[in-house]
């Protein structure tokens, strides 16, 4: 097999040797993490800066948050990190024209935990990422692979965009969404998976969705109630391994999590959710032809909660790799070593940085017999 890892050091040893003025593109929780990151390495930063519109005089870590142009008039030589996440076309459109004037990395930081994705984690799971490499289906697979890797660990477009896979091919020729007529949607937010998966699903009948956000949730019964292709069951729980009380990021964008520890949500806006397993709540006579669990970073543990109806029912997947560092290590050897039938498996990501959006396909063999 080729070479996993092409790139010769991470972004954050290039930051403690590269020479140049660093300056932040962005703020907000992402920039804070990336902020702490560079703190422990001793790198340090030397100013913030904002797109157009954003700059109003305010201040972040004791700097003033300037403007582009701003930085360009103050340093001739700097490295930009961009320090927030977006698939916006037009925002990537403005990322990308500053990265053709100077040097733009996109570090990687977890969305939720605190494993690094650094040299010395591949490093140490070396003979795991090779392993998973080669539990893919495709080529397409094994390439978006590599190219993410090498993304997390430089922080550089090239890496970024050479994953980009398209949507409409995913549904095309992976999954099998006209053979579909029940769909488990854990994650449900809003119900936009919802409308997207029933544009390529023509024959869904039913749909159970789960979301934890009070918010979201509400926004997801107002949808559910004025659909009328199918029947939504709209249920405001988290996809947990087991009923159990949950401690949930109640701060309501689109990142909120829950966990099993009021601790790990410390200085955020915490509230009680009821979570759930999905055995718990689809019945044991129904066969579910689909489910996508995109749980910001719990899905390890909505799989668990789900193997009665996947054995039941072996219904195709999405399954989320990009919330925790480790995800896209163990969750492909999860899938492959519980007795679930056999799977086979793809990865495709859609546009987004930094290396979001990156999706698991566990695909049943039973569509295709």
């Amino acid at each position: 097999m080729n070479k996993l890892i092409t790139v010769d050091c991470d972004i954050w040893t290039y930051l403690q040797n590269c020479g140049k003025k660093i300056v932040m593109y962005g703020m907000g929780n992402g920039a804070d993490k990336i902020l702490a990151e560079c703190d422990k390495r001793n790198i340090y930063v030397d100013d913030f800066f904002a797109s157009d519109g954003f700059v109003r005089g305010h201040m972040f870590h004791g700097k003033p948050v300037l403007s582009y142009s701003q930085i360009k008039e103050k340093y001739s030589d700097f490295v930009v990190l961009l320090s927030f996440a977006s698939s916006l076309e037009d925002v990537i459109a403005k990322i990308d024209a500053i990265a053709d004037e100077t040097e733009l990395l996109v570090p990687d930081v977890p969305v939720f935990g605190n494993t690094l994705f650094d040299m010395a984690f591949c490093k140490a799971h070396m003979d795991e990422l090779y392993e998973v490499c080669e539990l893919f289906e495709d080529e397409v697979s094994k390439e978006v692979y590599k190219n993410v890797i090498n993304a997390k660990l430089s922080g550089k477009i090239p890496f970024l965009k050479a994953s980009v896979c398209e949507k409409e091919g995913v549904y095309r020729d992976i999954l099998h969404p006209a053979k579909y007529e029940c769909y488990a949607d854990l994650g449900a937010y809003n119900g936009d998976s919802i409308r997207e998966v029933a544009e390529y699903a023509k024959n869904l009948k039913n749909v159970y969705a789960l979301e934890p956000d009070r918010r979201s949730y509400k926004k997801l019964c107002d949808y559910a109630t004025g659909e009328d292709r199918f029947n939504i069951s709209c249920e405001n729980f988290a996809a947990w391994k087991c009923s159990e009380t949950l401690y949930f990021d109640a701060s309501g964008n689109r990142n909120s999590n829950v966990s099993g520890s009021l601790s790990t949500l410390s200085g955020k806006k915490a509230a009680e959710i009821a979570g759930k397993a999905l055995d718990d709540i689809i019945p044991s006579s129904t066969i579910v032809d689909y489910i996508k669990y995109d749980v910001e970073g719990a899905e390890e543990d909505a799989l668990i909660g789900s193997l009665k109806t996947i054995k039941r029912s072996s219904p195709d997947m999405l399954i989320s790799l990009y919330h925790r560092s480790e995800d896209i290590i163990k969750l492909p050897k999860l899938i492959k070593s519980l007795d679930m039938g056999d799977y086979r498996l793809y990865l495709r990501r859609f546009n987004y940085y930094p290396a979001w959006d990156l999706n698991l396909y566990a695909i049943s063999k039973r569509f295709s017999e």
